[in-house]
């Protein structure tokens, strides 16, 4: 059985950057990726703010080479795009030397190609195909046959906005418990005029920038991303004599069953899901240096995962920022997007700022870090909650 857990490789396409090195460039600077829709047709297209990539669908066809008629939806696209980089980050050229396999999160799946076609598909066979694309693991067979393995374990996870963390989660105990040696996680979501209308019920979109822990906080800004991350064990690590960027230290998953879409008010599942991420790890809470906030700017989310912070942390609360006001909130990938950045804090020795704070919530006196601070990085928490209280929490660290 495998002890550690490496990081070998990273990918990722956002609102922000077309690759990692896009991505930290923008963090750095706080330049935000947050604007009108351009690609959706749809009634609240002036109502909203988004963290949309600007690539066409035509623009993405190109980049990986599939032919103009394809059945790919987006997410699988974005997905495929950001897992060949993880790939090629981790210098991996035989994909089938090891026993490796791809644990693949999202939401919304192919349900932009079933808008576009659903009802003209009705009197047009030819049409169908496209319905084809619409199951959530269809993205995840498409992501795994562009990286040659589809013949491979393939699955996918969809607890709403936990799901990437979850499959990292998976990915970590199936290395620990021998199952792998090799896993490519993460995942890929899409906008769609579902989700939108979906949020938009809900009322919990924003019409301008999301501000996460700010008082005045108005609601969410969606946005589409997709982030995969390589996993391999101690005897890859040593055979390939591969280079570390981190380790999955610990990691853990709870439910508070409180709400179909709100976490408790008193954090009760993202303190346990912390808990047992800090026993699994073997850490302290005073032994994070950083922490990656969920930080959706939604009224109950940032409340919740607040006074979670203050009942795992009490008065020692180190930096902790939400990365969400940089890509808006990117649902089942945004474990994996905030698991590139917390490696990235690690790597760096940086805190990533939380963009458009200015009033403390009156709630408690949590300030989130405003700008970027340099200082030394050993350990990150990560925090993702998803709808019917599904939270995750994770810790990378420099050291296995």
């Amino acid at each position: 059985m495998s002890k550690g857990v490496a990081i070998t490789g990273m990918g990722i396409i956002s609102a922000i950057g077309n690759n990692v090195a896009e991505n930290y460039a923008a963090l750095l600077a706080g330049e935000k990726g947050i604007s009108k829709i351009d690609n959706i047709e749809t009634i609240h297209r002036d109502e909203i703010m988004v963290g949309e990539i600007k690539f066409t669908n035509d623009e993405l066809i190109a980049k990986l080479q599939l032919p103009l008629e394809n059945n790919y939806s987006r997410t699988a696209m974005l997905g495929a795009i950001a897992a060949k980089q993880a790939l090629a980050d981790a210098s991996i050229t035989d994909i089938k030397k090891y026993n490796t396999g791809l644990i693949s999160a999202t939401s919304v799946g192919g349900m932009d190609m079933t808008e576009k076609h659903y009802y003209d598909c009705l009197t047009d066979n030819t049409l169908l195909k496209y319905i084809e694309s619409h199951p959530l693991g269809d993205s995840s067979m498409k992501i795994a046959k562009q990286l040659g393995l589809d013949q491979s374990l393939v699955t996918t996870i969809s607890t709403a906005c936990s799901s990437a963390a979850n499959a990292i989660m998976l990915g970590a105990r199936m290395i620990k418990a021998g199952k792998l040696e090799r896993v490519i996680v993460g995942g890929a979501d899409c906008l769609s005029k579902f989700t939108i209308n979906g949020f938009k019920t809900l009322m919990i979109l924003s019409d301008t920038y999301n501000s996460p822990f700010d008082e005045n906080r108005k609601g969410l800004n969606l946005g589409e991303a997709a982030a995969y991350l390589v996993l391999e064990s101690d005897k890859v690590v040593q055979a390939e004599n591969k280079k570390v960027l981190a380790y999955v230290k610990g990691y853990g998953n709870a439910n508070d069953a409180y709400h179909q879409t709100a976490s408790s008010e008193n954090g009760d599942g993202a303190t346990l899901a912390i808990e047992k991420a800090l026993k699994i790890a073997g850490m302290k809470a005073s032994e994070i240096d950083y922490i990656n906030a969920h930080g959706t700017a939604t009224g109950n989310n940032d409340l919740s995962e607040g006074r979670a912070i203050q009942r795992i942390f009490g008065e020692s609360v180190p930096d902790f920022s939400s990365t969400k006001a940089f890509t808006g909130h990117t649902l089942a990938a945004a474990g994996a997007i905030e698991a590139v950045y917390s490696v990235l804090s690690i790597q760096q020795d940086v805190v990533f700022p939380n963009l458009n704070f200015d009033t403390p919530m009156k709630e408690f006196s949590l300030h989130p870090q405003t700008v970027v601070k340099q200082k030394p990085i050993n350990t990150v928490l990560s925090n993702s909650f998803g709808f019917g209280g599904n939270c995750s929490a994770l810790i990378f660290s420099k050291q296995s």
